[in-house]
Formats: structure tokens, sequence, C-alpha cells
């Protein structure tokens, strides 16, 4: 279903269904990928009708107004100091979305709606779930180099700040380099003349060729992680984002099969109904290592023959990061799953990683994986693009350390249910006579699982409770008056 959550013609094609139907029940792994906006659409499409009585419309000014009620905003007001004399400075609003969400979203939509049912609810066999960050020092002459590239696009974005291809060029180049330290080429922008607003190239910044014919230090820990993997076992997959000219995945297969694994690329060019079976005859074949870019198996497929996955690149699509890390934890796995998150230290990739943990805390929180921080506001956040922006420029960090964020992320984890119990069940200890059924409604809920709890708490007339606030969420009335509301038609009126 988070694949219909955007503005798109298959988006609008589940709203119609979802208008024509009494009971539609929508599935997905990753509900929500940190920002409030990300439910926006889902609302629309499963609940128009309390939509429309909270005042919003459909399209961008109700996105706005919804992200400004549900979500994390930040205003940035600047001062050019050439003006800041008296009346004549000149003031810049921006506002900017933040990673985050009010909890009102929680109790007003998601509570009534989602049911969040795990796989450890569902199954209680499932062996260790574990992520494991990797942090790896650059060589000298890669750190050398990619320093170099780095204060040349710091200048160039201080020269050209509202510029967007910039800051696109920026991200990709920076991310990439150090998996890909040659055949770069010059990296080019576009940008107005001041004369004619005709569009005019320039050059970013020209990197340093690297040799082609070495093993860089992010190379060998990979080689040793897989040698440490293969030799208890465990087959490996490999996860790279970048596959087009600066084909990441080849570099992968063309290293680890000279260290002498056996290996295998699925590329975009087998077809999504025959990629089970080209799984089933690679792992057949003898092959040892799996690569792949991880949205070519984000849903679909069950890799429980590969226990160990690397994300050499992770990308920035939380959706994407979250459905693929899980492809080996399925029900069946009978070995401990392990993640490993590789990224180069210091480096536009961990900054990368950092973010992206900070996001996938706040989706897990929103799903009932209630953390320390909160669902209200996750500090020092921003897009993806702005923040790594922000910080190349300013060189200040944003949040917490990349290890910090994920050593939270497994808190929350080691909070949740344990899938292969290693203690004494309560059983051992008490024996308690409960009837063979009991009504939902007159289940206690000390002996509730998480599912049963929504369910009751969707089922039950009384006022809704969040964190024991009942009298705040009863009492609150909307600013907006639903009567004075005209009525929408568009395809997403319920029926």
């Amino acid at each position: 279903m988070h694949q219909l959550a955007g503005d798109t013609a298959q988006g609008n094609a589940l709203g119609t269904l979802a208008s024509c139907a009494d009971r539609i029940v929508g599935l997905t792994g990753t509900l929500m990928g940190g920002y409030a906006k990300d439910l926006y659409n889902l609302l629309w499409r499963f609940e128009s009708q309390k939509m429309k009585q909270k005042g919003f419309v459909w399209g961008a000014a109700g996105c706005g107004s919804f992200v400004s009620e549900y979500g994390v905003l930040e205003t940035i007001e600047t001062i050019e100091p050439a003006d800041n004399d008296c009346s004549d400075a000149k003031v810049t609003t921006v506002v900017k979305q933040k990673p985050g969400a009010s909890p009102l979203l929680f109790g007003e939509y998601l509570m009534g709606l989602c049911a969040f049912v795990f796989l450890e609810d569902i199954a209680d066999k499932l062996p260790p779930y574990q992520e494991i960050p990797v942090n790896v020092p650059m060589d000298q002459e890669l750190s050398r180099a990619y320093r170099e590239l780095e204060e040349q696009i710091t200048a160039c974005l201080k020269e050209n700040r509202k510029n967007r291809s910039v800051i696109s060029k920026m991200l990709n180049s920076l991310l990439l380099y150090p998996d890909h330290p040659f055949e770069l080429g010059t990296i080019y922008g576009k940008r107005r003349k001041a004369e004619d607003r005709r569009w005019e190239s320039f050059v970013i910044a020209t990197p340093e060729n690297l040799p082609k014919n070495r093993l860089y230090s992010k190379e060998r820990k990979l080689i040793e992680l897989v040698q440490a993997e293969l030799a208890q076992g465990r087959s490996c997959h490999v996860f790279a984002v970048y596959t087009g000219k600066h084909d990441v995945t080849a570099r992968i297969s063309e290293v680890l099969s000279g260290a002498g694994f056996r290996t295998a690329v699925l590329k975009s060019s087998v077809p999504t109904t025959q990629r089970e079976a080209w799984y089933a005859r690679k792992v057949a074949e003898g092959v040892q290592v799996f690569i792949a870019h991880p949205k070519l198996i984000e849903t679909g497929l069950d890799l429980n023959f590969c226990p160990s996955l690397l994300f050499y690149e992770t990308g920035y699509s939380l959706h994407t990061l979250r459905q693929a890390s899980r492809r080996s934890w399925r029900i069946g796995q009978d070995r401990p799953v392990k993640v490993f998150f590789l990224c180069q230290e210091g480096t536009m990739q961990t900054k990368c990683l950092r973010l992206m943990g900070k996001k996938l805390l706040v989706a897990l929180t929103l799903e009932g994986k209630f953390a320390g921080e909160g669902l209200h506001d996750i500090e020092e956040d921003d897009d993806m693009l702005a923040a790594m922006a922000r910080e190349l420029v300013e060189k200040n960090g944003i949040g917490d350390s990349a290890d910090a964020i994920w050593q939270k992320l497994k808190t929350v984890y080691e909070q949740m249910p344990s899938a292969c119990p290693q203690i004494s069940s309560i059983e051992d200890e008490a024996s308690f006579e409960v009837p063979d059924q009991i009504p939902v409604d007159e289940l206690p809920m000390a002996m509730m699982s998480q599912p049963e709890l929504l369910v009751s708490a969707a089922m039950s007339t009384a006022p809704p409770s969040l964190f024991g606030q009942v009298s705040a969420l009863a009492k609150r009335k909307s600013k907006r008056s639903s009567a004075s509301v005209p009525e929408q038609h568009s395809l997403f009126t319920s029926i």
C-alpha cells in the first residue's frame, strides 16, 4: 500500500476502489516514511469523509494545512546584514518540514483505522534480528581526494545557495565517490543567466580520478564480512543503489569474484514475475553472494536462504530500506538474521545513515514502538537534501552520531516481544485459568495483545485515550467548521 501513497494514477485508482467498497483492507510493512505528509494521500483515500469534516481539501493547499496541524515545521527568518539598518531590512521567511508527527495524528486517525500486526505477533519462533552499522575509515589517498571534492562542492553551494541542481549533484556525488572514486568525470550544474534568464551549464567540481585496480578500505571490509559469514555457512546478499553509468553493483561483483566468491547480480532486466525463479536457479548453481539494488527485491520476495544482508549503500528511501532489510526475516527462517550497514566514516554516507535512523525512529513510534524521544518533535533534522547541504556548508553536526541513532533503534527492537525467548516463560512460574472464549470487550487490557488493544479501542464508543489524556482529546474541538465546508465532488468521496 505504501507504493500507492503518492499523487499518482495508481494512487488515485486506490481511492476509486476504496470509495466503491464497503470494506477495504490495505496492507503495508512501511506505513510512514518519517514525515506527517506521508499519510496525507492515504488518509484521503481511506478516510475522505473524516478529512472533509476536519476542513481539509484535496491538493497542495490541504496537504500544507495537514502538515501544519499534524507535522513538525521549522520557520527560518533571514535578515540580510546589508539591509539590517532600519525599516529597509529585507526579511526572508522559509518554512521547512522536519521528521516527526503529532500524537494527535495517531489518536484521531491511526488508532481507529490501523491494526499494527508484526511478524513477532503471529510467529513466536522467529530467530533473532540484528542491525549492525559498520563505519569504515577511508584510506589516506581517498580521504584527501574526498576532502578536495567536498571543498569544491562547498564553495559552489555557497555561490549558488538556491540552486537545487547543485544540491542534487552534491548529494549524489558525495554519496557515490567513496565507493566509485574513478571515472566520475567533471560534475556540471545548471543555472539561469542574469541577462536573459536562459539556462547555462557550469562546472561544480572536478573530482580526482583514483586508480581502479586497487582495493579500497570499504571493499576490503566487505570482503572480510562476507568471508566471516560464509565461514559460518551463511549466504550473503549485498545491496547497492548506484547501478547506472557508474555501476557500483558491477564493481562489487568484480571485487568479490576476485576474492574467490561465487557472485550473481540481479538486474532490472529480469522481469518481476521471474525473479523468484532467478534466485532459485542461482542457489542451485552454488552462488554464495547475491548483489542487487534494494528496490528490485523490495516486495514480494523471501530471501530466507540469505540470512546475512549487507547494505553497501543505503540510499535515502526509508520505505525501500525497511522493506529490503526484512527480506530474510520471514516466517520459515530458522537462522539468526544479521543486517550490516556499511558507510565510509566522515563522509556523506555517515550523515545519510544517521538521518535515515532518525526518520526510522519516527516511523516506528507511530507504529506503536514508542521510543524515548516522543512523537511530536525530533529535533535538528530536515529534509534529506537540505540537511546534508546545511551540514556541509556550516560544518555543524546534525543531531546524534549514526552509532547513537542506531543504538536507539536497537533499544526499540529489544522492547518488542522476544521472538526467541531464552528465559523461562511465565507459565513455568505460575498457572492461570482462562476461559476458552472471552469477548474482546471483556478481556482485561493486561491480557490483550497489541492488535487486540487496537481493535478494542476502535470498537469502543468512549472518547479515545492517548497517553492517558482522555479529556484533552474528548473535549478538543476543531478550529474549522465542518458545516461550512462545501461538498467535494471527487473520486475520493466515500459511499
